[in-house]
């Protein structure tokens, strides 16, 4: 086997490995990745994240093109059809065109990477099998390997009838009844693609609320506005099995509720979240155990209990997004060069991209009371905003928590039109500890959608001026 010596090995190349990676190039370490698919970019962009995205955007522009209100705005369509195929083609061309600038920006970097399957070896030492087989040898090794989708005793998945995400990526034809097992970000954003394009939707999930950790008020609006989109909802129910069932020359499924009937379905997608995917990294051969989730323990600035072994996102604590991945690889890969590498856990937002998009950071008003933090809320609602109102996207609202004695900003949650990209300006100000106030003093410009946002820190005060 081929011995190479390298300063820093990382094994994956998801969001988290490949941005680490080219990060730790440009301080001038001599870095390896090794990734066991032929593709760079992991789950995130191969299969999940982005393809997501793309149907959700494409399905969107179908849905309000075939049934939307686009005649009020003196838009008439006519003859509008659905292009499965090509849809689907579109989505792969661009997952190949970004995976492909991934391997670009590799080679840009001269980050060496290696096809195959890693293994910690002992001490400094990295085994690799695959067509790129080889022994690596490192002062430190990165790992990020990311997660697997999670499913529940009883459930037969056969990646065809009965599949998570990725099966759902690529349906050859919609079906006419889809069951989604999990209310949470992945279960809705796929059932809201499938229902735009005519399926039957009916999503169970396990607790007595959609989005869970998403805050209480917004997660409820959320389920309103997707019942009114003709989405159906079971909740509270345990399911206790899913099969594929043969009959009358249909192939289908059955999904097994307790305490209820079960539900025939063309398809059934399992979305009860993610596991960490640590099988086969021979963590054993340095004495790293996982904790009772199965996921790798570290400290602040993200080492194992092995010397020179480091772990991040979706194997390590925290919320299993990519963006906070990325932030983790850099700030570990900057304390191994700089000395100082940091990453605000308080300040990484969460976005969900249906229609409307879901987004929030921070504190959620139920902790807050749980905890006992004194709070003011400021909440202003979209149909006031003239930008949503232009764009007929009028539903949802703005939510701006902060605390009661010093003003400083402790969350914020939103559902609406563009959600996901006018958090960023929450982060950025709770990043610098801004108060609502610093927040409402803020110039934006009119009309924009982002004017919701000065309008919900105005609202903490009780001095919004379009409410």
């Amino acid at each position: 086997m081929t011995e190479r010596q390298h300063d820093l090995v990382i094994i994956g190349a998801g969001p988290g490995g490949y941005v680490a990676a080219i990060r730790a190039a440009q301080l001038g370490l001599d870095t390896a990745c090794v990734e066991r698919e032929p593709r760079l970019g992991g789950t995130c962009l191969r299969v999940g994240c982005v393809p997501s995205k793309v149907l959700l955007e494409s399905s969107e522009q179908y849905h309000e093109l075939h049934g939307g209100n686009l005649a009020a705005r003196g838009i008439k369509t006519e003859a509008v059809s659905l292009d499965l195929p090509a849809m689907l083609a579109r989505k792969d061309k661009l997952v190949g065109e970004l995976t492909d600038g991934v391997a670009g920006l590799f080679k840009k970097n001269k980050v060496t990477r290696y096809e195959g399957t890693g293994r910690l070896d002992g001490a400094g030492k990295v085994a690799v099998a695959g067509k790129d087989a080889a022994l690596l040898s490192a002062k430190h090794v990165l790992i990020a390997t990311g997660s697997v989708p999670a499913s529940l005793p009883g459930i037969e998945i056969d990646g065809e009838v009965i599949g998570d995400s990725t099966t759902a990526l690529s349906y050859a034809e919609v079906p006419r009844h889809l069951v989604v097992i999990g209310a949470g970000y992945i279960g809705l954003e796929l059932g809201s693609v499938w229902r735009r394009l005519g399926a039957e939707v009916t999503v169970v999930e396990y607790l007595d609320r959609i989005l869970p950790g998403t805050d209480l008020e917004i997660a409820r609006e959320a389920l309103k506005l997707f019942k009114r989109q003709g989405m159906q909802f079971v909740l509270k129910a345990r399911v206790t099995g899913a099969r594929r069932q043969e009959g009358d020359g249909k192939t289908g499924a059955v999904v097994e509720i307790e305490g209820r009937d079960p539900l025939a379905a063309d398809r059934v997608l399992v979305a009860v979240g993610r596991k960490p995917h640590t099988d086969g990294l021979g963590l054993a051969s340095l004495g790293i155990a996982l904790d009772e989730r199965g996921r790798i323990p570290v400290n602040e600035h993200f080492e194992t209990t092995a010397a020179g072994v480091y772990a991040i996102g979706d194997v390590i604590d925290g919320p299993m997004l990519a963006h906070k991945a990325e932030e983790e690889g850099i700030a570990c890969v900057e304390r191994i060069v700089t000395g100082w590498g940091h990453v605000d856990r308080g300040t990484i937002p969460g976005v969900c991209y249906t229609d409307p998009e879901i987004a929030g950071v921070g504190r959620t008003e139920e902790q807050l009371s749980e905890d006992g933090t004194p709070f003011r809320k400021g909440v202003f609602f979209f149909r006031a905003n003239s930008r949503a109102r232009a764009l007929e996207r009028i539903d949802g609202r703005v939510k701006i928590l902060a605390h009661a004695q010093t003003d400083r900003i402790l969350g914020v949650h939103m559902i609406g039109p563009r959600a996901g990209d006018l958090i960023a300006e929450a982060v950025t100000a709770m990043s610098f500890g801004a108060s609502s106030e610093d927040l409402a003093r803020v110039c934006h410009a009119h009309p924009t959608l982002s004017e919701a946002v000065k309008e919900a820190a105005l609202a903490v005060a009780g001095r919004a001026l379009h409410a």
